[in-house]
């Protein structure tokens, strides 16, 4: 079989990239009624959505073109969709989505100020997307039912799903919801910004574009949108137009960023998902040998998981596959052992 090169990778990218933008054009037009439910002031914003689909699936499908990424996805998958995994432990899944991808424990471990300040962000970034997205296709609606308000009706797709009085807690909330994101967003997104600047461990392997600029971005975006709701409520509508072109910009350079910088993490986060459980269902089947250290002799892990780390190295053609089969303490004394011998030798 040919091995595959960067302009086979790259064609096949831009080909999924292409797809995916037709698919999302075809669903906004559709989901809008032929564009009827379609508000022609949020166009930017929509334009902005369908290069996010370009940028996510050209760099997921390059992403996933390399060895190592490869097999974790297929791995992933398999594991999904194991039904033996699935009677084994039909709790697995669900509980590894709400602790893994929703409450993130695992950043809990290294820190509890950063484990709260990325779930204000994860959580506020959720509430914008769930409200902005639809909103910009034209999927959802909001009309008054009466002409002059204060009673209101959402619609999904056409459908009234929900009828509200815009003076009470539920209209309140409709209405504010994007502002709710943003308050959730900016101390959350501080906080990191502030380590970014004082913290010696992150200064010294920091990027601007990729760890600063970011964040610069979720702050621009929930300031502006609060802004335009100080304008509307406080300022009688004194510089909305400034604050909404302002907002839009912001917006739209984050959405063409995402696949592109550190945010496609949040692309990434659901792959490993389905690498969890395949560790978590390897490590609780019954007969399944838990190979121990060749140096020390402690355990290690399951066979399966073992083997997966080995054929992803020899993919890679890193020339040391039987690493897997060492502990990390030590795989540790190893790579002193060798610099000792091999390295520092020479500067005797």
């Amino acid at each position: 079989m040919r091995r595959q090169t960067p302009a086979d990778v790259r064609r096949r990218a831009a080909l999924a990239g292409t797809v995916v933008s037709v698919l999302l054009i075809v669903a906004i037009v559709l989901g809008s009624r032929l564009l009827r439910d379609f508000d022609s002031a949020l166009l930017p914003y929509a334009v902005a959505t369908v290069f996010l689909a370009f940028g996510v699936a050209y760099r997921y499908t390059v992403w996933i073109s390399a060895p190592g990424a490869r097999r974790l996805f297929k791995q992933g998958w398999r594991s999904f969709f194991s039904a033996a995994n699935f009677r084994k432990a039909p709790t697995a899944l669900p509980r590894m989505i709400a602790t893994y991808l929703g409450f993130q424990k695992f950043l809990g471990a290294r820190s509890h100020a950063r484990w709260a300040a990325h779930q204000l962000i994860f959580w506020g970034c959720v509430l914008a997307a769930l409200i902005t997205f639809p909103l910009t296709w034209g999927w959802f609606t909001f009309t008054s039912s009466t002409g002059s308000g204060p009673g209101y009706e959402m619609r999904i797709w056409g459908f009234k799903v929900l009828g509200f009085d815009s003076l009470n807690i539920v209209g309140w909330l409709m209405f504010h919801g994007l502002d709710i994101a943003a308050v959730l967003v900016i101390p959350g997104a501080a906080y990191f910004l502030w380590r970014r600047m004082k913290d010696r461990g992150a200064i010294t392997g920091q990027r601007f574009a990729y760890d600063l600029v970011p964040l610069i971005a979720l702050i621009v975006i929930a300031v502006t949108g609060l802004l335009l709701t100080f304008s509307s409520i406080f300022l009688h509508g004194g510089g909305y137009e400034f604050l909404a072109i302002l907002h839009m910009v912001s917006v739209v350079f984050t959405l063409i960023y995402i696949p592109f910088g550190k945010f496609f993490h949040i692309v990434q986060r659901p792959a490993a998902v389905g690498m969890q459980l395949f560790k978590y269902t390897s490590r609780n089947k019954d007969g399944d040998e838990v190979l121990a250290c060749r140096r020390c002799q402690e355990p290690i892990d399951t066979a399966p998981y073992v083997e997966n780390l080995q054929g992803t190295m020899r993919d890679l053609d890193l020339g040391f596959a039987e690493g897997p089969e060492y502990c990390p303490r030590c795989k540790r004394v190893m790579r002193g052992n060798a610099y000792l011998t091999h390295v520092k030798k020479g500067f005797k």
